[in-house]
């Protein structure tokens, strides 16, 4: 009878793992009851202390953007299983001299999976839901994540996860002089991601942190902010490759060959990147700078690291960084937040000079978003063929907005009061010679050359 309960013990060990075959020879223990007892106890303990820290969380994430406040979500979702697992995990130590655990340590492996689980999606969504998007790769790997776990879980438990890493160690094949097995190349994988992303957490981490900072001026903030992301992306490569064993040396050959690519077909891409940090190093171009480049005008809106992005009443241009640095850039903003706004227009010779500019200053007076100081100013800038030409300039505190709105106001203005004054704006003139048979030259105008050539057809 006992040899045969062995046998069945045997059996139940090699079908269904260790853990299972404890727990069903403990299922007909008293003590089996006291183990539900103490689980169910650390379960309904965990809830409550999981709420308190998830809703401090909550509150805190709550006016913060929305990778984070997106990331948050997973992390209080953490709470309960982290609580549950610290929890059964006490229990579990406590009571193991007094009366058997097996329930409370298979309670632990989902309880510790759940919880890596949330903190990885913690992880992944504060990297890959930057500036209000979520990034495409976000749901597929949050999937796939989640079925490893679940498997290596159910593998843990069946007791044959030693089985299953032992069979993907026996599939080797051969890269150069080396062999290599699967196992070894899944937990290559395995060390690169986790180093990807910590050099990412930490990247946006130090983002945060850089983009509060008041000391620090908004382009320069840009600028530390993409390098130190280059840099720990970049070092955290070359430590994840070392720690698979791979040798750093044979990058070389893919440096020299990086480098020949740059040279030959990739110059303008590395320009436009280098370029992009010289801008928002110097400060030569910032953000909400109205500037003209080429043939765009507008707004700065966003300095990437190839593009710069300029808005305005068209929409948004994508303009090379390349150009901003080797072409000659207007930037209308660069000394002075306020832009000039000016009109020209003609009056008669017959008008006095000094009543058309005081006119043309108190026409201009009081229209909307022309500022007061400095008050608009008027000047007589030449002697043209039909008139005097005058210009009035004023300025706005909001580029953003457009030029041709105030420009439109200025000119309508302008032109009521000129009606109300009686001074006329001149047209173009010109006057027709005629050469007569005796030699004498008159001037007739075109007008009576148009007559007289009608009467004669």
């Amino acid at each position: 009878m006992a040899s045969n309960s062995l046998t069945d013990l045997s059996q139940s060990h090699a079908v269904f793992g260790k853990m299972l075959g404890d727990l069903m020879q403990d299922a007909g223990d008293p003590g089996f009851l006291w183990q539900l007892a103490v689980l169910a106890g650390c379960v309904l303990l965990a809830w409550p202390l999981a709420r308190h820290v998830a809703g401090r969380l909550e509150a805190r994430y709550a006016g913060s953007s929305f990778a984070l406040r997106f990331a948050a979500a997973s992390l209080e979702r953490a709470m309960f299983p982290l609580f549950g697992w610290l929890l059964v995990l006490a229990a579990r130590f406590a009571l193991a001299p007094l009366i058997p655990v097996s329930m409370l340590r298979l309670a632990l492996v989902p309880l510790f999976g759940i919880t890596f689980l949330y903190f990885a999606f913690y992880v992944l969504r504060r990297v890959l839901s930057g500036n209000g998007q979520l990034h495409g790769m976000l749901t597929l790997v949050e999937k796939v994540l989640t079925t490893l776990v679940w498997v290596g879980m159910a593998l843990y438990v069946l007791g044959m996860l030693s089985e299953a890493v032992q069979w993907l160690d026996s599939i080797q094949f051969a890269l150069g002089q080396q062999r290599i097995s699967v196992a070894d190349l899944l937990m290559a994988c395995v060390w690169i991601l986790l180093t990807v992303l910590a050099a990412l957490w930490f990247g946006s981490w130090l983002e945060e942190r850089l983009m509060r900072s008041a000391t620090i001026d908004t382009s320069l903030r840009v600028a530390l902010t993409r390098l130190s992301k280059a840099l720990l992306l970049l070092v955290s490569l070359l430590f994840s490759l070392s720690l698979v064993g791979i040798d750093l040396t044979v990058l070389s050959v893919f440096g020299g060959a990086l480098g020949v690519g740059l040279g030959l077909g990739l110059q303008k891409i590395a320009s436009n990147y280098v370029s992009g940090f010289i801008i928002l190093l110097d400060r030569s171009v910032k953000l909400g700078d109205q500037i003209t480049v080429d043939k765009y005008t507008g707004i700065v809106a966003q300095i990437r690291t190839r593009y710069t992005v300029v808005r305005n009443g068209d929409g948004e241009t994508l303009v090379p960084n390349e150009q901003l640095v080797a072409q000659s850039v207007q930037n209308h903003s660069f000394s002075n937040t306020n832009v000039r706004v000016a009109t020209r227009v003609q009056a008669d010779y017959d008008a006095d000079p000094e009543m058309v500019l005081a006119l043309l200053t108190e026409a201009v007076r009081g229209i909307p978003r022309l500022l007061a100081d400095p008050a608009p100013s008027a000047f007589l800038v030449a002697f043209a063929d039909s008139g005097v030409e005058y210009e009035v300039a004023g300025f706005i505190a909001d580029p953003q907005n457009g030029k041709l709105g105030v420009q439109s106001e200025m000119n309508r203005a302008i032109w009521k009061a000129f009606r109300a004054s009686g001074i006329s704006i001149p047209y173009p003139q010109r006057e027709l010679r005629v050469l007569p048979t005796d030699g004498t030259l008159t001037a007739t105008p075109v007008s009576r050359v148009a007559a007289n050539a009608a009467e004669s057809a």
